[in-house]
C-alpha cells in the first residue's frame, strides 16, 4: 500500500463514530482501527490518495475539538507500510535508531521521512499500545545513515513538539536484538 492516511481522536466513542464516517465517505480500506493508551482512538486507512484525503478530512470535521492529530501520505516510504502492521523481517541488524514520540501520527511520519532520508530499514513502528500513549520507530542500517534518519524522523516530530527522545546504539549486544524484534 503505498498511500494511506491516519485519525488520532482523544476518546474511544468519538473515535468509533469517525471512523465509521471515514469509511462511509470514500472508497478506503481499513488497515487498523482501535482504542489505545491512554484511551485514544486511532484509526488508518489506505487506497487511492484522493480518497483517503476525503476520508481525513471528513475525520477532522466530525471529530472537531476531540482531534489530536492526522495525516494523509501519498507516497510512503519502503517498509513504512510493513513496519506499521509488525510485518517486518529483519536480516541484517547493524546499528539501531529509535525515535520516541507523544501521537501515533507523529510516529508514522518520523518513519517516514526517516527512510526517505537514508538507507535505513524499519524494524518497528509502535503505536501507542500500551505504552501510556506513546509511540515509537526503530530501525536499523548502516551509523551513519542511522544517525540521519533519525534526525531526520526527530525534526519532524519535533516540528510539532511531540518528540519525546531519540537515540542511536552503534552496536548493540545481541540480546538486546531479541528484546526488540
Amino acid at each position: 500500500m503505498n498511500s494511506i492516511g491516519l485519525v488520532e481522536v482523544k476518546n474511544v466513542s468519538k473515535g468509533i463514530v469517525v471512523t465509521d464516517e471515514m469509511l462511509k465517505s470514500a472508497g478506503v480500506e481499513m488497515i487498523s482501527s482501535g482504542s489505545v493508551c491512554p484511551g485514544k482512538f486511532v484509526t488508518i486507512v489506505g487506497g487511492e490518495l484522493s480518497a483517503i484525503q476525503a476520508a481525513v478530512d471528513r475525520a477532522k470535521l466530525v471529530a472537531d475539538e476531540d482531534m489530536i492529530d492526522s495525516f494523509v501520505i501519498g507516497n510512503l516510504g519502503d517498509n513504512v507500510y510493513e513496519a506499521v502492521c509488525g510485518i517486518v523481517a529483519v536480516e541484517n541488524k547493524q546499528a539501531l535508531g529509535v525515535v520516541e514520540t507523544f501521537t501515533a501520527a507523529s510516529a508514522i511520519l518520523a518513519a517516514d521521512a526517516a527512510v526517505k532520508a537514508a538507507a535505513v530499514s524499519l524494524i518497528e513502528v509502535r503505536v501507542a499500545r500500551g505504552m501510556g500513549g506513546k509511540c515509537f520507530v526503530t530501525m536499523t542500517g548502516e551509523v551513519a545513515d542511522v544517525k540521519s534518519a533519525v534526525e531526520a524522523g526527530a525534526a519532524i516530530a519535533a516540528r510539532d513538539g511531540v518528540l519525546i527522545n531519540t537515540e542511536v546504539i552503534p552496536n548493540p549486544h545481541p540480546e538486546l536484538w531479541d528484546a526488540v524484534l
